[in-house]
């Protein structure tokens, strides 16, 4: 079992003895939706640390969202539910970038490979991905090398 799921295992059993009610429907909510990237597919397996960590963040978009809506749609109570259980989710996830940090990445990355416009995002998106590993969203990142490039 990878070190962040037993984590999680953990946390939620903690949660359960001090009775706290968001934070152990939110990682109840969160081993759900690993157990269920662990049986999709042809065979079952057993999630690394990465792919927890994919999950997690695929989590906590959908909790961001959820909450952009609910904010939308007037409904404040469960807007803030929802920016809580998202609060829970990005405990466990790595420290997101600054603003000042990405730019930085970005230009260095625009610098070496040579980008000259728009034409060359992908080749710009993709290197600034893999040093990036998850802590920017990629509609940031996006945004960022748009805004650089354009």
């Amino acid at each position: 079992m990878s070190d962040l799921k037993e984590q999680l295992r953990t946390d939620l059993t903690t949660a359960m003895k001090s009775r706290d009610e968001l934070r152990t429907a939110t990682l109840r909510m969160v081993l759900a939706a690993v157990s269920a990237e662990e049986v999709a597919g042809k065979e079952a397996r057993e999630l690394s640390d990465d792919e927890v960590q994919a999950v997690l963040r695929r989590e906590a978009k959908k909790r961001r969202e959820a909450a952009d809506a609910f904010a939308t749609a007037g409904r404040t109570e469960q807007a803030d539910r929802e920016r809580a259980e998202g609060d829970v989710v990005a405990a466990y996830l790595p420290a997101q970038l600054e603003d000042a940090d990405l730019a930085a990445l970005v230009a260095d990355v625009i610098t070496r490979t040579g980008a000259g416009g728009m034409r060359d995002m992908g080749r710009v998106m993709g290197a600034v991905q893999q040093q990036v590993a998850g802590r920017a969203e990629g509609g940031r990142v996006a945004a960022e090398v748009r805004r650089q490039l354009g």
